[in-house]
């Protein structure tokens, strides 16, 4: 499967942003799909997932109770809600996806990956 990010932006500190993740060549609703993010000359580090057999979803501490990822079959789109976005959200993000059921916090563990979508907050 092929993913696309969009929806990166400049926002305030405190605003919302909606990242989209739109699949081709597969259906996303049988692909388990994580959020990452990096900033320059960093890792990339995990922000959320879902795991496709049962839309579990497990956010990284840094980011629980902000952030939460959904999914529209019909569109074969995962998004990426971003809440109360803090200076320290500045990153590309990226997706993923993996046909297994997982919510694995580790690069490794997720096949396909998207190019990226950068999110700029100011504060």
């Amino acid at each position: 499967v092929q993913l696309q990010a969009s929806g990166g932006g400049l926002v305030q500190a405190g605003d919302s942003l909606r990242l989209s993740c739109t699949a081709s060549g597969g259906t996303i609703s049988r692909s388990s799909v994580a959020w990452f993010r990096q900033t320059p000359g960093k890792e990339r580090t995990f922000v959320a997932a879902m795991r496709w057999r049962d839309a579990i979803t497990v956010p990284a501490d840094s980011v629980k109770g902000r952030f939460t990822v959904s999914r529209d079959n019909a569109a074969n789109t995962v998004y990426l809600q971003m809440n109360n976005l803090k200076p320290e959200d500045t990153a590309v993000y990226y997706c993923a996806a993996s046909p297994m059921s997982t919510t694995s916090p580790t690069t490794y563990a997720w096949k396909s990956w998207g190019q990226g979508t950068l999110v700029t907050v100011s504060s």
